[in-house]
């Protein structure tokens, strides 16, 4: 194996943009038929934006020509709280491997650059979301499972008006 770990630049947003649409297909079991035109081109612009602005970085990782893995990470701020005076929070996604190169510590060394990007921004603040799959990878770097958040589920809407909202009072819209 001869291989390259690349900073993603601009250049390599449709590289980018591919790599995302298979691991949300991987991610939830979708058939590899899947249309993800729409993904696809919401992705092209998160990437053509973000990569520009800083709040975005991707590493691509190649076996001479051969894409073999990526990640990303994410940037953003929340109100400061005492741990976190700044607000700055880092996510990191699209980790993905193509099978080839699965088990030789490729993805971790992408984690150990995302991860250096963002303590070289002064984050102290890392998250992510971990597969079946992922989870031994992130846990064997040191992420731990989050017990004090919640997550109210994509479907939320269906739950104004039912029993749940009950005597809740929604301010004027």
């Amino acid at each position: 194996m001869n291989l390259h770990y690349k900073k993603a630049t601009l250049q390599d947003i449709e590289i980018l943009t591919e790599t995302r649409a298979e691991v949300l297909k991987a991610a939830n079991e979708l058939p590899w038929d899947t249309d993800m035109s729409e993904i696809k081109r919401r992705s092209r612009d998160y990437y053509r934006t973000a990569l520009a602005d800083g709040t975005h970085t991707a590493y691509l990782v190649f076996d001479d020509d051969i894409f073999a893995a990526a990640g990303g990470i994410s940037y953003y701020r929340v109100m400061p709280t005492w741990h976190n005076p700044r607000g700055s929070r880092a996510y990191i996604m699209n980790m993905y491997t193509s099978s080839n190169y699965r088990r030789k510590r490729i993805a971790y060394h992408v984690l150990e650059l995302l991860v250096q990007d963002a303590k070289e921004r002064g984050i102290t603040s890392v998250s992510l979301e971990a597969t079946k799959t992922g989870r031994f990878l992130y846990e064997r770097f040191g992420f731990v499972p989050m017990s004090h958040e919640m997550e109210l589920p994509e479907d939320f809407a269906g739950f104004l008006g039912s029993e749940q909202t009950q005597g809740v009072i929604l301010p004027p819209s």
